[in-house]
């Protein structure tokens, strides 16, 4: 009898030495589901924040940079102070975003402010002006680039433009038409340079299907009438930065970047530990704001490096 409760005293004290070892050993681990679904989820914040930028943010903020620049450009109309050329009234080159135009094209009901510039950050707010060109309605080719898709995706139906169709560009030197002469891909020949005196606008966008651009549409129109006073051209082509160029991306403080990164990577490991140790309700209460802002605060400056035309 004795040495049956021996053995059984025995068994009991290897069961729970093994159970101790064993709660040791998940003790130690415990770790790891929480880094695996910590990353899992910023991974899936960062593609949502994008998402939400690119189709449901981007279109707002174009809109309102098109009302404030709308404003500004009236009322420099007004006074007579627009530019019309490279550089301002004091003879110093426009800062990149300075409204310059208005494009209006009835057929696709397009009536866009034009911008200098043609970063990123610029073709965000609509249609920019390519700085190393004449500006529309002086004598010379002028170049305008728009996105196709995100914020507002102004230039996405240029295809939709037939040879002799017509639009309206109003600068600081009047209100010009311009009639289209056709439409032009990557690799095909572009038609005879305008004949002296005259203008033409070359506007472009991205091919492909939306937000996943394959390559550059041109679309040419001339100048209907005489071309205005043209001033000489102060930025050479092969002076223009790189980001200013098609299907290019923009540039973004990497070290903020890396740091909101590691923000995110650390709320969300923290939001899968609440997870499993306050409850769910107490985890979407307290993280679901937190995740939502810092995503969508990643999601904007990564937008900044997709390229211009997108």
């Amino acid at each position: 009898m004795t040495a049956t409760i021996e053995t059984a005293e025995t068994a009991e004290t290897a069961e729970t030495a093994k159970t101790a070892k064993t709660a040791k050993a998940r003790k130690r681990g415990s770790a790891k589901p929480y880094a695996v679904g910590g990353a899992l989820l910023t991974v899936s914040v960062l593609l949502l924040g994008i998402c939400a930028q690119m189709v449901l943010l981007s279109p707002l903020q174009h809109r309102a940079a098109q009302a404030a620049g709308f404003d500004r450009l009236r009322g420099e109309l007004a006074a007579g102070t627009v530019a019309v050329s490279q550089s301002d009234q004091r003879g110093r080159l426009l800062t990149p975003g300075t409204p310059l135009m208005l494009l209006e094209i009835p057929k696709l009901h397009v009536r866009e402010v034009v911008f200098e510039g043609t970063d990123s950050d610029v073709l965000a707010k609509g249609p920019g002006h390519r700085r190393d060109t004449l500006l529309p309605g002086q004598a010379g080719t002028s170049v305008i680039m728009g996105r196709a898709a995100a914020y507002g995706g102004p230039f996405g139906h240029l295809e939709d433009l037939t040879p002799g169709t017509t639009f309206r560009i109003t600068t600081g030197q009047g209100r010009f038409t311009f009639r289209v002469l056709d439409l032009r891909h990557a690799g095909e020949r572009a038609p005879a340079a305008p004949a002296a005196g005259k203008g033409r606008v070359v506007l472009m966008t991205a091919t492909g299907p939306s937000y996943l651009p394959k390559g550059v549409l041109r679309l040419d129109a001339d100048l209907v009438g005489d071309a205005a006073d043209t001033p000489a051209l102060r930025i050479a082509p092969e002076s223009l930065p790189p980001s200013e160029l098609p299907l290019r991306g923009g540039s973004v403080v990497w070290w903020e970047l890396v740091l909101w990164l590691q923000a995110l990577a650390a709320a969300s490991v923290a939001a899968v530990w609440a997870w499993f140790r306050w409850g769910r309700r107490q985890t979407w209460i307290v993280f679901t704001g937190l995740l939502g802002a810092v995503g969508l605060h990643l999601a904007e400056q990564i937008t900044r490096l997709l390229p211009n035309l997108l």
